[in-house]
């Protein structure tokens, strides 16, 4: 089964720390991680899911703006041909003390098919990420 992922912190967020620490993660639980780093585009993470055959995107927020960062994300991964691939979203994704219940759900609502907080498991996270790209049979097959 496929298992590369597209990894990296979107739109003007430089928050860089945790993004290798994922990184690190990832490959040593077995993906093939694609870090792109900080301060990325939707455009650009799909541009690199089509030139790897990424089976997941990992959007990374920690500056509070991921919900409009993200907003239309599975809407331009459909429009690019990416209708399987799998999309996670982590960090600290609103401004303010918003619950999890309500951030989980604005996000489910814009298309991720998960959503992690700072402080979730990530053991879990592989586990999850490895069972929802088996589900989906996702990637671009590049």
């Amino acid at each position: 089964m496929n298992r590369t992922v597209v990894l990296g912190v979107i739109g003007a967020d430089c928050h860089s720390v945790g993004n290798r620490i994922l990184d690190a993660f990832f490959t040593d639980k077995g993906f093939r991680v694609v870090n792109l780093g900080v301060m990325v585009s939707q455009d650009e993470f799909i541009d690199a899911a089509i030139e790897t055959g990424a089976a997941a995107i990992l959007v990374s927020s920690l500056y509070g703006q991921g919900e409009l960062d993200c907003a239309g994300f599975r809407d331009r991964c459909i429009e690019r041909g990416l209708e399987t691939i799998v999309l996670h979203v982590g960090g600290n994704l609103v401004i303010g003390k918003t619950p999890r219940e309500e951030v989980t759900a604005r996000f489910r609502t814009m298309g991720f098919d998960r959503v992690f907080m700072p402080s979730d498991d990530l053991e879990e996270a592989a586990r999850l990420l490895a069972s929802d790209i088996d589900a989906r049979g996702a990637g671009t097959g590049a």
